[in-house]
């Protein structure tokens, strides 16, 4: 199977083209919206053995287990959710006009938008292209994709599947790279997502605005944990473990960095380092470790750990503290990237200046809530935050005094997962948000109508504003 051959750029227009005048023919009701998320249902459970070697051979090597959680168990969950809510999602919303309009009644009417373009990452390359096709199907669109071309085996599995569910001007597939991404991007789609680094979504905004596309951009940030002194350190040190690594960390609300009251700092690294050793023991061919998905991202995260070496930190990897230059070499060669801990990184160490998306946690210590409140504001406002406390004033401090695009308190990532609550960052971290219901209404028109009654008080407010109009008009704008 040829896994390199791109979408020639002449064919984007054209198939975007076809998808328009195909929905301006006939909008999707709720018999086809609900009979095509069946079907996507079906096919997409029978061919989960097939995703997950495909994932595993575009990584590498990446857990079954992970796979089914973090791409199995969200799609099929978003399908359910969005299955059993729909009709009630269609239904025209009342919405009150207010006694100065009466007798006249409005509504708020979910309506499609048209083509939804989805530009979709690499590093849960089913989840993160799937999850917002439902959303697009379910609010009536048709659909043009564009996964990732460092996942291209998954990518075509994901047109394979696309293509037995859908006609082919319904929802549609374009694979291909950076030139690709680029034309696709500026094609005049009624909708546009993107999901990946913040680098790359300013581009893709750019390239969207000549058409005045609406855009919703999924991205990421530097997604701070704050453990406070009296939550248990064994208990924090495992869910943090898991919000760390699991898919080696190359998650966008995955946990980029620590802080722990001083007093128990190196307690908090020793239960770290505990939970490690527990969860993957002999580090030479981990069974449930992710690898890194190429050679550019090894050396990039490569770098990050050098840079905190000729700085003096502290660098600890637990797992593989002893290795020789050999069994370093090898580990590279599998892009095996062994999990590590920078202590008390400055604000300009590599590890702190940018989004790690590895598995590199740096552990940083506070003496004041405040002071750690104050370290979180200081840099961009993150995709995500995970404080620990049983401690409710605490907690509403940390949310009352920070801005993140979501959070999940005294545990990692589980709010990503929950279909009520939309999944969405703030500035630099994304705009807008997708998931559940806020997905159906991102790829609708909610299309405000306002109905006159046959009698009505307007009929009387023109010229000449003379007598009882005058003192009619007057009374209203009281």
């Amino acid at each position: 199977m040829d896994i390199t051959a791109d979408t020639p750029l002449d064919e984007l227009a054209t198939t975007h083209a076809a998808l328009r005048r195909a929905w301006q023919a006939r909008r999707p009701d709720h018999a086809q919206r609900r009979a095509d998320l069946l079907r996507l249902r079906e096919a997409f459970r029978a061919g989960i053995p097939a995703m997950d070697a495909a994932i595993r051979g575009d990584f590498g090597h990446r857990s079954e287990h992970e796979n089914l959680l973090s791409e199995a168990m969200i799609v099929l969950a978003e399908l359910d959710h969005a299955l059993g809510r729909l009709r009630r999602w269609m239904r025209p919303r009342r919405a009150a006009v207010g006694w100065r309009f009466w007798p006249a009644r409005a509504q708020v009417r979910p309506e499609p938008v048209g083509v939804v373009g989805i530009l979709s990452p690499w590093n849960y390359p089913v989840n993160l292209a799937l999850v917002p096709v439902v959303s697009a199907i379910a609010a009536g669109n048709h659909v043009f994709l564009k996964p990732s071309e460092h996942t291209p085996r998954t990518s075509l599995w994901l047109r394979e599947l696309l293509s037995q569910v859908f006609p082919a001007d319904r929802v549609a597939v374009a694979i291909g790279g950076p030139e690709v991404g680029a034309a696709f991007a500026a094609l005049p789609f009624d909708h546009l997502l993107f999901t990946g680094s913040t680098a790359v979504g300013r581009k893709v905004m750019a390239a969207a605005a000549p058409n005045l596309t609406p855009v919703t951009l999924e991205l990421g940030g530097k997604a701070p944990a704050i453990v406070c002194p009296d939550f248990p350190l064994q208990r924090a040190a495992a869910r943090i473990a898991t919000g760390k690594w699991f898919n080696a960390g190359q998650t966008c609300i995955g946990v980029d960095y620590v802080l722990v009251d001083e007093v128990r700092r190196d307690a908090f690294v020793e239960a770290l380092t505990a939970e490690l050793k527990a969860r993957y023991g002999d580090f030479s061919a981990p069974h449930d470790y992710t690898r890194i998905i190429n050679d550019l991202q090894y050396a990039r995260l490569r770098g990050y750990v050098d840079d905190a070496h000729a700085r003096g930190l502290r660098v600890i990897e637990p797992l593989t503290g002893g290795a020789d230059t050999d069994a370093r070499t090898r580990l590279a060669q599998d892009r095996l990237f062994p999990p590590t801990l920078v202590i008390e990184p400055s604000a300009d160490s590599e590890v702190m200046r940018h989004e790690i998306f590895g598995p590199i946690l740096p552990v940083l210590s506070y003496r004041s809530l405040d002071d750690a409140i104050a370290r979180i504001n200081s840099q961009d406002r993150p995709l995500a935050l995970y404080p620990f406390s049983d401690d409710s004033a605490s907690i509403e401090k940390i949310l009352g005094n920070t801005m993140s695009g979501g959070v999940t308190v005294n545990d990692t990532l589980l709010h990503f997962g929950a279909h009520d609550l939309p999944f969405g960052g703030i500035g630099p971290s994304g705009i807008g948000a997708i998931h559940g219901r806020t997905g159906f209404d991102t790829f609708s028109k909610l299309l405000p109508v306002f109905r006159q009654r046959r009698f009505a008080g307007s009929d009387l407010l023109k010229p000449p504003y003379s007598g009882k109009i005058d003192a009619m008009v007057r009374w209203l704008a009281k």
